[in-house]
């Protein structure tokens, strides 16, 4: 199969798996997202796993969360929970340190940032 540059360039699935892990052990510890982890459950290892596969395919490697799971759907995927800005701001937060932490070429974390607050801006369905 081929992949794009920004696949390779996070690192292939190595490199997905580090930044997963890096962006859920955020979650977890820092009181920086206490709202946002109040969402999900007690264990993070679905949450790790889904998103590992939806990124995979997202950054242009091989589509594992299409494989498993057919069409994201992320809004209406999401839609159950409450996803307010502070939800999204501390989602945000945990996701722009993990990026900023990875090793990676710096136009490609400057550009996954702006597409990932877009995308997290797009979850947000409660006001204020």
């Amino acid at each position: 199969m081929n992949t794009s540059p920004h696949y390779e360039q996070i690192g292939g699935e190595a490199g997905i798996r580090t930044l997963v892990d890096r962006f859920y052990d955020l979650m977890d510890t820092a009181p920086e997202a206490t709202a946002v982890r109040a969402l999900h459950a007690t264990n993070l290892k679905v949450s790790r796993e889904k998103l590992f596969l939806y990124l995979s395919g997202w950054l242009g490697g091989p589509p594992l969360y299409e494989e498993k799971f057919g069409h994201p759907r992320l809004r209406m995927r999401h839609f159950p929970f409450a996803i307010g800005v502070r939800e999204r701001d501390e989602w945000l937060w945990c996701m722009e340190t993990a990026l900023t932490q990875h090793d990676m070429p710096d136009a490609l974390r400057t550009e996954l940032i702006a597409k990932l607050r877009n995308v997290a801006w797009h979850m947000q369905n409660q006001p204020g």
